[in-house]
């Protein structure tokens, strides 16, 4: 065995999206700094980011009433709304540029134009979404969107939805043409591939043991080459702990004080799938629902059309579920091991203020197929049990952490990073809108850990995403020229033929 240190200037752990936007923004902007990557499974994006992990929303809220509140007087809060649309288009323009650059090819792999939907039943809903439609209308990010309360125009635009609902039920729905269905496994999987084209060094099934501070400030990582059956011995100045829920482990070895405190609670998520083609073909939307009283944010149900294997499919979901675990291939003992005595108090404090939660994981972990299925029918009157299966997606770990303004052991529903103070280790944790908003997140990374680097990069941040540092919210004359442009390099213009499978 050899002790023989191979030094890189970034590390990357964890071979996701999160990982691969990072690795490719940094390889743009400095070319020549050696990055390395280690994941412990045998290819990219078997974790989250596989397909059949997550949703495959573009999430850029316009079908996500999570999103959207309302406030006391009645009027709708789309801040956060906003925020999200931003966000997305941020990861939409970097991809077009990938695209446009022919650093990645056949956009059409990972992304698909699909109109996003909100449903919403009963009189109070159907008031409260045509006050959402009309607010959100107002603001040129949703231009396009619209609305309906008419059976006979709900019937063209979600046939399956509404065949055999009752004549007098209240029921309305948005639609906006401009949404998407992303493949986040293919694209982690093109950017992957693109990287280790650039020199990038991505070694599979390589398991990071131990990470721990050099006297000179690098990190230094023991990792166990799983293949080789060896111990291989390497130093960064610069990590980046994208391990899904593999990070909280690893930055609370780190031992940085910004890591102290925070705390996880896995929860997994289930879907149903149709088994039937004929099914499938009537339906051709993303459809977001109303999450029940009492339910959290991750719960709102959807009936989503996906593109897999270059195949139309159908999910319906998510049901919760709960594992120790914090990845699917992760160790029974993980939830375990990540408490520890600076966070004991501040999970304690949210096992006390979140028993809501943990009724809703008992009701959820306690539901038959067919009590699933009743669920289902909310959505589609006449779906027959035999022709959907149960699917487990991916397992999410939840951040708690103390927050002024939640006090101690409060629960995150967002993405989280967590970076130390000289910048030289940053952690995601967390988890929707994910994906979504890698690039943005990523960019975020970035500005904490490089700041000395920032104003020489800023003109190549710029050209790969020209509104970085803008509120679209403020250049509305920019929007529609990102739309066309990322429309127009990602395939996804209206007039285009949508190719289904055969």
């Amino acid at each position: 065995m050899s002790n023989r240190e191979i030094k890189s200037d970034v590390i990357l752990i964890g071979a996701g999206i999160m990982s691969a936007t990072l690795g490719t923004l940094l390889k743009e902007l400095v070319p020549d700094w050696k990055i390395t990557v280690f994941e412990k499974l045998e290819k990219a994006g078997e974790e989250s980011s596989n397909e059949w992990n997550n949703a495959g929303t573009g999430h850029a809220a316009l079908c996500e009433l999570n999103y959207t509140s309302e406030k006391p007087d009645g009027s709708i809060n789309i801040s956060k709304a906003i925020k999200v649309n931003e966000q997305f288009q941020e990861s939409m323009q970097f991809w077009s540029y990938l695209v446009n650059s022919n650093l990645i090819r056949n956009p059409q792999d990972f992304i698909m134009p699909l109109p996003h939907m909100s449903m919403v039943q009963g009189e109070d809903n159907v008031k409260f979404l045509k006050k959402r439609f009309e607010a959100m209308t107002n603001n040129p990010l949703f231009k396009g969107m619209e609305f309906s309360d008419d059976p006979e125009t709900l019937k063209k635009w979600i046939p399956l939805i509404m065949e055999d609902r009752p004549a007098d039920e209240h029921i309305a729905a948005t639609k906006i043409d401009s949404g998407t269905d992303v493949n986040f496994g293919a694209l982690t999987r093109m950017l992957f591939d693109h990287l280790q084209t650039q020199n990038v060094d991505v070694e599979y099934k390589h398991n990071v043991e131990s990470i721990k501070r050099n006297k000179d400030g690098s990190w230094a990582f023991k990792v166990h080459d799983l293949d080789g059956c060896k111990m291989e011995y390497h130093t960064a100045k610069f990590v980046f702990l994208g391990a899904g829920g593999g990070s909280l482990h690893l930055l609370q070895q780190s031992g940085i004080p910004e890591g102290k405190h925070i705390g996880g609670f896995p929860i997994s998520g289930l879907f149903m799938v149709c088994k039937n083609q004929e099914v499938v073909e009537q339906h051709h939307a993303k459809v977001y629902g109303k999450a029940k009283v009492g339910a959290p944010p991750m719960s709102v149900p959807h009936l989503d059309t996906r593109y897999i294997d270059n195949k139309k499919s159908l999910l319906f979901g998510p049901f919760a579920g709960f594992s120790p675990k914090f990845l699917k291939t992760g160790s029974n003992m993980d939830l375990i091991f990540s408490v520890k005595p600076h966070n004991i108090t501040t999970l304690l404090a949210a096992g006390v203020k979140e028993m809501a939660l943990t009724k809703y994981l008992i009701q959820q972990l306690m539901l038959s197929k067919e009590q699933r299925m009743e669920e289902l029918r909310e959505f589609i009157p006449t779906a027959k049990s035999e022709e959907w299966d149960i699917v487990v997606a991916g397992q999410r770990v939840q951040v708690i952490k103390d927050t002024e303004a939640g006090g101690k052991g409060t629960l995150q529903f967002g993405t989280e990073v967590v970076s130390a103070a000289d910048g030289s280790i940053a952690a995601l944790l967390g988890a929707s809108p994910g994906a979504s908003t890698a690039v943005p997140v990523m960019l975020e990374v970035i500005k904490k850990c490089f700041p000395e680097h920032i104003k020489e990069w800023e003109p190549k941040i710029k050209e790969m995403i020209p509104s970085y540092g803008m509120s679209l919210r403020e250049h509305p004359e920019l929007i529609d020229e990102i739309h066309t442009s990322t429309a127009q390099a990602l395939g996804l213009s209206q007039n285009l033929p949508l190719q289904t499978a055969d």
